[in-house]
């Protein structure tokens, strides 16, 4: 920059020459001592003021690298403070990177501790949880009754009909000689006839009592208890109706929880969705769990509240099933797999687990044509009550004492 200065300095020192001279005196009067001497002072002047900026160019020059010298010098020692820095915090992040690996890593056996701690909690809890629902169940399902079955040893056919469905029984409480006949697998009218005696000869003498109800049945599910008849309302897909006999009205209804009703209880009966029964501990229901031939779901039912006192999920599959009941506490189903017998008894659930299919022998029902429509325990006279192909039957049973699991 200093050297552009300089040449443009010496340009305009020529081009004043140049000027000059265009204008000096013609060379008639270039003999003026006076002109002449005049000029020569003002190119004296004039080579004055350009020494003077020569000189002051150079010394702007020479401060100039002073300068750049300088500046030069305070760069490399910033390259050399950066670098020092650079290392510096390098290794300030590797020491702040190893110590919080350290610190996950005190976390991560803090957090092992308080897992273990957590799994052993839940732990404890669980077993707790399980005692006292154990506890329950041996208060609801309690000692009264500690028979199982051992055997089924004879038939009884009482009485024949047109009709391949129906179902038939007597209270499962009480002291009642009544005999309820309900025909088909959706109907709403009840036959109630004043013994067995009645029932077979079909006897006019007394007149079976017909009862009409307000509303229909669905499946070959329903149980007499206490006076009242409990059954499956048709249309709905888990509604129980218990039904007062005397006042001919509704008493109280219940939703089933647990996806009732959503799928044939039994394969090989195309009309039951839910199937109640009776035992010696009151009123059950048995349906299919969740998912295409899923394994049947059992419920405990309060029979005055219709509140659900307790439900398992049993490994009995509903596949290849016909029917099932209860015996004291124990569910029973009854497997027949070309749905024409031979009917046999492969799969049990005892919620106290006092019972499985090891303490049991082979259990064949005697031969059949047809599967049940539907097989049912009556407590009271320990009999099973069923329906095959028109024929009411009854099934007198071999029982034992359970083996108890303490």
């Amino acid at each position: 920059m200093v050297f552009r200065t300089m040449m443009d300095l010496r340009g305009a020192s020529a081009f004043l020459v140049l000027w000059l001279t265009a204008f000096l005196l013609p060379p008639q009067r270039a003999q003026d001592p006076a002109m002449v001497h005049y000029i020569y002072q003002r190119f004296q002047v004039l080579e004055q003021g350009l020494e003077k900026c020569t000189q002051a160019t150079r010394a702007y020059i020479q401060e100039f690298r002073e300068f750049s010298e300088n500046i030069s010098v305070m760069l490399g020692r910033c390259l050399t403070h950066t670098r020092e820095y650079k290392n510096a915090v390098d290794n300030l992040q590797k020491r702040v990177e190893r110590a919080q690996r350290e610190v996950d890593y005190l976390e991560y056996l803090r957090g092992s501790d308080v897992c273990v701690e957590s799994e052993d909690k839940i732990l404890a809890e669980k077993l707790i949880q399980e005692a006292e629902e154990e506890k329950q169940i041996r208060t609801l399902l309690n000692a009264s009754c500690d028979n199982m079955l051992m055997g089924i040893k004879s038939l009884k056919i009482v009485k024949k009909t047109v009709d391949t469905d129906g179902s038939w029984m007597k209270d499962g409480a009480g002291n009642s000689p009544k005999v309820y006949f309900l025909i088909g697998s959706r109907n709403n009218t009840v036959w109630e006839f004043a013994n067995m005696r009645t029932f077979v000869e079909g006897s006019t003498k007394p007149v079976p009592r017909k009862l009409i109800l307000t509303l229909s049945w669905q499946g070959t599910g329903q149980v007499i208890y206490n006076g009242f008849l409990f059954f499956h309302n048709q249309g709905t897909a888990n509604e129980i109706i218990k039904y007062n006999l005397q006042k001919r009205a509704v008493e109280d209804r219940m939703w089933l929880p647990g996806g009732a009703g959503r799928s044939l209880a039994y394969q090989h009966s195309p009309s039951i969705y839910i199937d109640l029964a009776v035992d010696e501990h009151g009123l059950w229901a048995i349906h299919s769990g969740p998912g295409i031939q899923g394994h049947l779901v059992l419920t405990k039912i309060e029979p005055d509240s219709l509140g659900v006192e307790h439900s398992w999920d049993t490994p009995c599959r509903s596949q290849d099933a016909e029917a099932s009941f209860l015996l004291c506490g124990v569910l029973y189903v009854v497997y027949s797999y070309s749905g024409h017998g031979p009917h046999h008894i492969t799969c049990v659930y005892d919620p106290l687990r006092a019972v499985t299919e090891e303490h049991l022998p082979n259990l064949f029902f005697p031969r059949r044509q047809r599967s049940h429509s539907m097989i049912h325990y009556n407590p009271r006279d320990k009999q099973l009550y069923a329906w095959n192909d028109g024929n009411q039957i009854i099934y007198k049973l071999q029982t034992k004492r359970k083996l108890h699991v303490q």
